[in-house]
Formats: C-alpha cells, structure tokens, sequence
C-alpha cells in the first residue's frame, strides 16, 4: 500500500488530447526510456523533461494518451517518478498499459480546477481517490479497483505476478 498516498505533490498542467506521440516521440523511440524521457512532452510543455522531480503529478484535459498502444508512453512517466496522471478521462489503451507498468491513474471529473504548480495530496476513502488541494477544497475521483491499485504497490503486473509467485 505503499503508493495511495502523496502529499506534496507538484502540479503540471497539460490540456486535453495529449497523444502517446507527445509522452514518446516516435523519433526516439529506438532508444530506452531514459533517452524518451529527455524528450517526453516535449512538443506541449518545452519545460516538464528538464524540470519535473520525483513525486511531481501530470493534471491533463480529457482524453490523455490517445494514439498508439506504444507502452512506453506510460513507462517514460513512471520512469521519471511521475507519482499520478489526473484527467477526467484516458484512452482505453493508455490506461490499461499505465496499470499494467505501475503508473497510478486518477479519473478526476473536476481536475480542471487544479492549478499548475499547486502542492496537492491523496487519500483513499475506500477504495475511491480523494484529491486534497491546499485551499481545503476535496476533489473525488472515480474509485480504482483493489487489483489495479494491487499492480501500483508492486509497481507493475510482471512484479506483482512475482510477487504472488514467490508469496
């Protein structure tokens, strides 16, 4: 249960429609993730690969990770320590690939009220996600399911499989 909760967590913002093209451009696609992770976002905020820090979180538009099912596009965000991604919605593809390699997505219906830089936290009321800003106001998002959340804590379906294997 390591990873449902943060606090503290830096706010970047992006709009809607951001496309797995745009979390790992297609042209760096032959190297690893460190290499996609210089250039993740790149063509929406010049500023997120330089500046963003472990623990940081992605608030998007609607329809974050639309495009091609290239995993690497939820990889490269775990792979920069991205703590979450908030949108009111995601491609089916995105979400199920973020899951899978252990990024913790939050459905937030009212993420747009979230503000770029604002500190944020998270607390789990069951197994619904509440988002804590620092005006007090709470924002509730569509709760996770215990198997998925199961995959966040052993930061993927392959460690989690492990897991259950050796346990």
């Amino acid at each position: 249960m390591k990873n449902r909760i943060f606090q503290n967590a830096r706010v970047w913002r992006v709009g809607a429609d951001v496309d797995t093209d745009a979390l790992a451009p297609g042209a760096y696609m032959k190297h690893g993730l460190e290499v996609i992770g210089w250039h993740c976002l790149e063509a929406v905020r010049s500023d997120f690969a330089s500046g963003v820090r472990e623990g940081d979180v992605i608030v998007a538009g609607a329809n974050f990770g639309i495009g091609s099912s290239r995993e690497q596009a939820a990889g490269v965000l775990r792979h920069l320590g991205l703590a979450a991604v908030l949108a009111p919605s995601y491609s089916g593809l995105y979400f199920r690939n973020a899951f899978n390699l252990g990024l913790l997505l939050l459905t937030c219906p009212e993420a747009s009220k979230i503000e770029e830089g604002e500190r944020l936290a998270l607390q789990f009321e069951g197994d619904t996600p509440v988002v804590l800003r620092t005006n007090g106001q709470r924002l509730i998002c569509a709760p996770i399911p215990e198997f998925l959340m199961d995959m966040v804590d052993a930061g993927g379906l392959l460690p989690l499989l492990k897991q259950q294997k050796q346990g």
